[in-house]
């Protein structure tokens, strides 16, 4: 039996620096805080889907909507659910992908097509501090917030790429907060790997 590798002076060290790092820059509370904010929302939104998902079965719909399209519809409908809001949940299209006959090559256009909506949605975030309202909003009222927000946007963008959670409404709060749209780049093009992730485990389901 091999004995267990127990961390290093050195790497506990790294990693108390970081956890002390993160607690006074605020990163921990950030992070608590918007979640806390988030939740009445996303258990508003659950609860609205489950209650009309009693009457109509929502992903049956979604999946006729996809065998009565042509390619180019569902391609068109699929950049357009992900760039407005993105509630439209991408394995439904994955599945599709992969009853194609080349469904490796859709699925790459999927996550292409996920990244540059989500691209999208921060310009239209980005567009809406141009109305005076809501820039006044963000810029007064949201000022604490603003400064940690720009700060851990990275962070924003991830979650939103990696985890199931809707990558256009990331990107669109960091088009509102008018996070640097390089790191948007850079950070979101996470995104095609968790459609490729997923296209795997669809795929060798199906």
């Amino acid at each position: 039996m091999k004995p267990t590798k127990t961390p290093s002076k050195s790497e506990k060290s790294r990693l108390q620096l970081l956890h002390q790092y993160y607690t006074y820059t605020g990163f921990y509370t950030f992070v608590w805080n918007a979640i806390k904010k988030a939740l009445p929302y996303v258990g508003a939104f659950c609860m609205l889907v489950a209650i009309i998902n009693q009457f109509v079965d929502i992903n049956a719909i979604l999946l006729r909507i996809t065998e009565a399209l042509p390619v180019y519809g569902v391609l068109a409908f699929f950049f357009t659910s992900e760039a407005i809001l993105g509630l439209v949940p991408p394995e439904i299209f994955i599945v599709w992908s992969g009853k194609m006959a080349n469904p490796w090559l859709f699925l790459t256009v999927l996550a292409f097509l996920s990244y540059f909506g989500g691209l999208v949605s921060y310009y239209l975030g980005h567009l809406m501090t141009k109305k005076p309202a809501i820039h006044n909003y963000i810029e007064v009222k949201m000022e604490k917030h603003l400064k940690k927000s720009k700060k851990w946007g990275g962070f924003l963008i991830i979650v939103g790429a990696l985890l199931p959670v809707p990558f256009s409404i990331s990107c669109m709060a960091a088009g509102l907060i008018e996070f640097p749209f390089k790191k948007v780049m850079r950070y979101g093009s996470l995104r095609l790997i968790r459609i490729a992730f997923y296209g795997f485990i669809i795929f060798n389901v199906l």
